[in-house]
């Protein structure tokens, strides 16, 4: 069972995203679920020739890892991206935030900052299922920094390729831009 490429061609013409930079970021991502398909074919032929014993099968299932995530975080990314409405004070997402973080204006911060750190990655705002609390966690690389079992509920790519061809080195101006076309609902429905 191969992955396919999502369409997030809806989000051309977001303000604050150039078509260039967000055609050249799909581009991007489907090389992720084409790498995740190779990598999973290669090891499926690697476990039918019994040669779990060797480098190539561990570099490969380190390497999953990494394809997998750059997929699976892109359409988290992508999905949470497109709205034109802002965060429903009163919905179950804003209350959510408040009572984890103090206040609606504690985690804005909190979350901006945490995309703002040096550093290639993510900011993640997780839900951790044990007691539904809400933690904004930077995800360095792909494959390492996830809370096991959290939910991820909102998410902002900060790599470059995220924002340089329209922001150059102002990522404080991407992150302004992204938060002006977050798609609040879609991020609520992933609370559990």
């Amino acid at each position: 069972m191969s992955y396919t490429a999502k369409d997030y061609a809806k989000l051309v013409g977001m303000p604050g995203f150039s078509e260039a930079l967000l055609k050249n970021h799909f581009t991007l991502y489907q090389g992720y679920v084409t790498n995740t398909n190779k990598v999973l074919d290669t090891l499926d032929q690697v476990l039918k020739e019994g040669k779990t014993a060797t480098p190539e099968f561990a570099e490969l299932k380190r390497r999953l890892g990494w394809e997998f995530n750059g997929m699976r975080l892109h359409e988290y990314y992508f999905e949470n991206l497109g709205g034109k409405a802002p965060l429903d004070p009163n919905g179950k997402l804003a209350k959510k935030l408040a009572e984890s973080f103090g206040s609606l204006d504690a985690w804005e911060k909190d979350f901006k900052g945490t995309g703002a750190m040096r550093g290639i990655g993510w900011a993640v705002l997780y839900q951790d299922p044990a007691n539904g609390r809400l933690i904004n966690f930077w995800i360095n690389e792909h494959d390492v920094s996830h809370p096991a079992g959290g939910t991820p509920i909102l998410i902002m790519d900060v790599f470059e390729h995220a924002f340089m061809l329209d922001y150059g080195l102002k990522r404080a101006d991407y992150i302004e831009a992204f938060f002006r076309n977050i798609d609040w609902k879609r991020a609520e429905a992933r609370l559990k």
